[in-house]
């Protein structure tokens, strides 16, 4: 029988409603044209920039996702989204002296978030003045001095905090780390706290390392792919050449996701240019699943059950070799599986025993086999347990520790995965404080600190009284938008490093300052000449970035030389050389060398042609747990919400947007023109509440802590969604979470686990 043969009926993907193409191919390519030739682009930089983008050497890293450069160095390893996040930096239209004078922050508070960042790039430091509601220019020293002061006189650094986006580059991230905590304090909020978080603690209790164990290789030679909670077309489009490849040579690739993306149906990848020429598309799945929201351990577990049960008759189900060198645990599991009840399975996924046991046999019939997964499973009350859940089903056949099999995070942004590696993470390791000690010569402070929800509510009740963000869009980014923003104005001060305006920049506290940094597309000239920076990609792979045009503006600074900036004002007695440090990012490297496990060797491996991949001890089942074996996990089905009349939301991007970037209000995939407060039902749902397809309705959300949040005017849209779940897009739904509605397991807000009833406006 043919890999892709013998599927259950409906198991087949179909195209979405309101898009009947291809993803990618030339919708993609139209939606490039337009944005290489809008009047306030640059289009000769953005036709560069797509033969510069992800290339081995010379290239500048993509500033949008982390999917791993493609080794055979192609010519075109880049997306649409790709090409768009580029080409929104490299705008021609700035924001200078003469904008902030003519625009008061309380009007620009009133702009939308695309009409903010719509206008360009920052062109020099700025401060906000009270008495004139304007932001006006500050040098940099004193801007600098600002900050320094400030810090310099609270009672405590913990009064302090530090966020960083997934941006920022690895050499920039050390010298962030390191001036943190030198200055006394581990309050490092960052947006992996908000995204996969929940990865990290799961595959650290569950294998001893907070990292995926496969690499861009291995999805060319696994036979079998689950795809959980991602919808890869928008959010790491590049996965469509894997996902393409892997169906041509006969893969089985299942998509889990309560919504039936563009990715799982079928794409023509634009540099296939035969394909382009006839549009030829392949199919990028073979079997969708459509569980609930937060149904997916329910879907997990019922596999291992169906898995465990055929092996009762065919003991090759299961690799027990591997099960008895290297786990613990499986007998504890195997009865937990025997015992939980298959009407319990199918009431937690939302799917059939059937369906269940079909998705198992696709899973026991393939020899190597990779699940991957993104903010789907992550943003979740139990994304823990669901996250060991998977790693317990990898278990089972021993698809840990060899060619084309593992576990797979699909991180979000560019350089998020890097920036944990590099020291921005709230709860430091004591080995990796004691290094960092012995290498930079300072007295790290000890005590855990504060990661993003825990900064919200030190910000609300005046304990963290200084926000440093380091790029992203703190305000939009987060949850329970109105308690974030509150959070912020009650501030003593707010700097945001940034190469945009954005709504944190208009919600800030009592001082604020904006310190404008190069782009990821920018040359980068300090003393030594132009300077490369890395970043790790999704894989552990570490490779350099350099950018190719000419700062937007002569002001500009790069994000080392900002923070050392800042260090140089706030530990004025520090032995740390940082101006050295600037002159030459070979330096940082060479310290980074010492510090950082897994970077020996740092400035020749990261000139290679396609950087080092980072050790994974894990890939070689060497596994750092307690018990030294890989652990499964015993956690119990999550309880479901049975209150009559609610649904559970899920907030999930746009295609025209990355991450609180909002491109256009169109949303390709989706079928969605023009249109962003809305909400995706299933029909049956509508008609059950008297609503029908675009009808006005409001959306309100029930808290943990017995709060409710509503919007209004929101428009219904018919949708292919299990009964009992809804949709919609953040960050304009972000009001919906409230700070109290986070996963006890990690920490991270509930993005996509929110109980909610919908009704019609009148």
């Amino acid at each position: 029988m043919n890999a892709h043969e013998g599927e259950i009926p409906g198991g087949t993907p179909a195209p979405e409603p309101g898009y009947e193409h291809p993803s990618a191919g030339w919708g993609a390519a139209l939606a490039v044209g337009k944005v290489l030739l809008r009047k306030d682009g640059a289009p000769v930089d953005g036709v560069r920039a797509t033969l510069r983008m992800n290339h081995a050497g010379e290239g500048f890293d993509c500033p949008g996702c982390a999917w791993p450069d493609d080794p055979g160095n192609l010519h075109l390893d880049v997306c649409e989204n790709g090409i768009k996040h580029a080409v929104w930096e490299m705008t021609r239209r700035r924001v200078g002296r003469e904008f902030f004078a003519a625009h008061t922050v309380t009007e620009l508070a009133g702009w939308s978030d695309h009409a903010l960042e719509d206008e360009g790039r920052l062109t020099e430091p700025m401060v906000y003045d009270a008495d004139t509601d304007h932001y006006v220019p500050i040098g940099w020293d004193a801007a600098f001095e600002r900050v320094g002061s400030t810090l310099r006189g609270l009672d405590s650094p913990d009064a302090a905090a530090f966020y960083t986006s997934g941006r920022l580059n690895n050499e920039a991230t050390f010298l962030y780390q390191l001036m943190v905590r030198e200055y006394g304090t581990n309050n490092l909020p960052d947006c992996s706290n908000m995204c996969h978080e929940a990865s990290g603690r799961a595959l650290t209790a569950s294998i001893g390392t907070g990292k995926g164990t496969v690499d861009i290789l291995d999805w060319d030679h696994a036979d079998t792919f689950f795809v959980l909670g991602v919808n890869a077309a928008s959010n790491a489009p590049r996965m469509l050449t894997s996902l393409a490849a892997a169906y041509r040579r006969g893969a089985r690739i299942v998509h889990v996701n309560p919504l039936v993306e563009a990715a799982a149906t079928r794409t023509i990848v634009p540099h296939e240019f035969r394909a382009m020429a006839t549009f030829t598309s392949t199919p990028t799945g073979t079997l969708n699943l459509q569980p609930r929201i937060a149904g997916d351990m329910a879907l997990l577990r019922g596999m291992s059950k169906a898995l465990l049960e055929t092996a009762e008759r065919d003991p090759d189900a299961v690799d027990h070799v591997f099960l008895e060198r290297f786990t613990s645990g499986f007998a504890e599991y195997r009865e937990l599986c025997r015992t939980t009840p298959w009407e319990d399975l199918e009431r937690g996924c939302g799917l059939s025993r059937q369906q269940m046991q079909h998705a198992a046999e696709v899973y026991r019939q393939g020899a190597h086999t990779i699940i991957a997964w993104c903010l789907g499973l992550t943003q979740q009350e139990h994304g823990v347990d669901t996250i060991r859940e998977i790693v317990n089903v990898l278990l089972l056949r021993g698809n840990i520790g060899r060619e084309g099999a593992g576990p797979c995070p699909i991180r979000g942004h560019s350089n998020v995965q890097g920036n944990r590696t590099c020291g921005v993470d709230h709860r430091p390791s004591a080995v990796f404080l004691d290094r960092l000690a012995g290498v930079c010569g300072i007295d790290p402070p000890r005590e855990h600190g504060l990661d993003t929800v825990r900064t919200l509510a030190a910000m609300h009740e005046g304990s963290v009284r200084v926000f440093v963000g380091m790029g992203g869009n703190f305000a939009r980014a987060t949850p329970d938008t109105a308690y974030t923003e509150e959070a912020l104005r009650r501030c003593e001060l707010t700097v945001h490093v940034s190469t945009k305006l954005n709504r944190s920049h208009v919600v800030h506290g009592r001082q604020a300052l904006i310190l404008p940094c190069l782009g990821r597309t920018e040359k980068d000239h300090q003393a030594s000449g132009v300077q490369s920076v890395s970043v790790e990609d999704s894989m552990s792979m570490v490779h350099l970035s350099r950018g190719m045009k000419q700062p937007a503006s002569a002001h500009l600074r790069s994000e080392v030389a900002i923070i050392a900036g800042l260090a140089q004002a706030t530990l004025p007695d520090s032995t740390t050389p940082w101006d050295h440090y600037v002159g030459d990012y070979d330096r940082i490297r060479d310290v980074m060398a010492r510090a950082l496990d897994g970077f020996d060797d740092f400035n020749r491996r990261v000139r290679l042609p396609h950087g080092f991949r980072l050790r994974q001890p894990a890939r070689e089942r060497v596994f750092l747990t307690p018990s030294g074996r890989a652990e499964f996990s015993l956690a119990a089905l999550p309880a479901r919400d049975e209150t009559p009349g609610r649904l559970v939301l899920g907030t999930m991007r746009s295609h025209d947007q990355w991450n609180t970037t909002v491109y256009s209000e169109d949303d390709r995939y989706r079928g969605i023109k023009g249109l962003r407060t809305l909400v995706f039902m299933h029909p049956e749902d509508m008609a059950a509440r008297g609503i029908g397809d675009r009808d006005r309705v409001s959306v309100t959300s029930f808290a943990k802590d017995g709060s409710r949040r509503s919007v209004q005017g929101y428009t219904a849209v018919a949708y292919d969604i299990p009964e009992g779940c809804a949709a919609g897009y953040m960050p304009e739904l972000n009001v919906l979470c409230s700070a109290a509605d986070y996963s006890p397991q990690s920490d991270q807000p509930l993005m996509k686990h929110l109980n909610v009833e919908i009704t019609r406006d009148a």
